[in-house]
């Protein structure tokens, strides 16, 4: 196997010993004069507050459907922070161990068996899981982590599930440099098409930077974008380029609150907020007015046995709606571009 280490640049995080000392007080001075009008500059706000509004867009979901249900499971193992991988330090994100920290230029053992057991059971029980009941799945995929599993890949593969990409490695973009993370995207793109054979439709990094969906966008390849927490349906972006579609995704109806403080202490919790934002969303649908609800699902994280039981209680849950459609990003992102273009 190629070995796949990417180092990331140097970064200067020298601070200046001063906050008004010299250049320092300088730019500050210069920020404090060119505060905008903010009654003429809400024009230019970059941020969209207002999205869709009191009166949503009935999506129209196949078959009539009441609620678009879309399971992702994140395929992040051995794609994570360790020194092996040409990275600083070690893993400190999304494990059992909460509150851990990074361990500049060692290898932390107990981190990375917990990543491997996402790959060597937990991947397993998930594919069980949806398989069995034939239900469709999106795998955010990070490129390194499937480079590093091929038979995860083929398996992936045979059950038809879409492959979406999660970017290069499981690492945080928010100090790259533009140019840097663009390469890294490019690079991601090839990985992933030598590991799966075909290039990604959809894209979620997770770690993102404030320039990644402006790289997305510039790439033009990709049906959609899912960095994003900001509605309960699909929406349209504007860029250089002209329109992106952004399929929102979510943190609170994710497994990665079992690894975070004051998160899911048990598989009880799990399950009944997942049912509960279900009939909350189900129930919106009936009074006209139908969403999409996410679920994160971690093999390292939902794939130990405990939790799996109670995902397992909720995929039996909601299998006795008939009039839901569980579908893929994919799915859910080609419907919203046949079915509601931007104006």
């Amino acid at each position: 196997m190629k070995k796949l280490v990417f180092k990331s640049a140097r970064r200067n995080q020298t601070a200046p010993k001063s906050l008004h000392s010299g250049a320092a007080a300088r730019q500050t001075n210069e920020r404090a004069s060119a505060r905008p009008d903010y009654g003429d500059a809400e024009a230019q706000y970059p941020r969209d507050l207002v999205g869709y509004g009191a009166e949503t867009p009935d999506p129209h979901w196949p078959g009539g459907a009441k609620l678009a249900v879309q399971f992702v499971v994140n395929y992040e193992e051995g794609g994570e922070n360790c020194v092996l991988h040409g990275d600083p330090a070690s893993e400190a994100f999304l494990s059992e161990i909460v509150g851990a920290q990074p361990w500049p230029n060692m290898r932390h053992m107990n981190m990375e068996s917990i990543y491997e057991y996402g790959a060597r059971a937990g991947f397993w029980r998930l594919h069980r899981a949806f398989t069995a009941r034939k239900l469709p799945v999106t795998v955010f995929a990070v490129a390194t982590a499937l480079a590093r599993n091929p038979q995860a890949v083929a398996a992936m593969k045979s059950a038809d599930w879409e492959i979406a990409s999660h970017g290069l490695k499981w690492i945080e973009y928010k100090d790259f440099s533009f140019d840097e993370e663009r390469y890294h995207l490019q690079e991601a793109i090839r990985l992933h098409q030598e590991a799966t054979g075909a290039r990604p439709t959809g894209w979620y990094l997770g770690r993102c930077s404030a320039n990644t969906r402006e790289i997305v966008m510039q790439d033009g390849g990709f049906l959609y974008d899912a960095d994003s927490y900001a509605d309960d349906l699909p929406y349209w972006v504007t860029g250089d380029n002209g329109p992106h579609l952004v399929v929102p995704y979510t943190l609170d109806c994710n497994d990665m609150r079992f690894a975070t403080v004051q998160g899911f202490n048990s598989g009880d919790q799990f399950y009944a907020y997942l049912r509960d934002t279900f009939d909350s969303l189900y129930a919106e649908g009936q009074q006209g007015a139908p969403k999409m609800m996410s679920v994160g699902l971690h093999c390292r994280l939902v794939g130990r046995p405990g939790r799996m039981a109670a995902l397992n209680r909720f995929l039996d849950y909601i299998a006795g709606y008939p009039d839901i459609w569980v579908a893929t990003r994919e799915q859910i992102a080609r419907h919203w571009h046949e079915n509601h273009p931007p104006k």
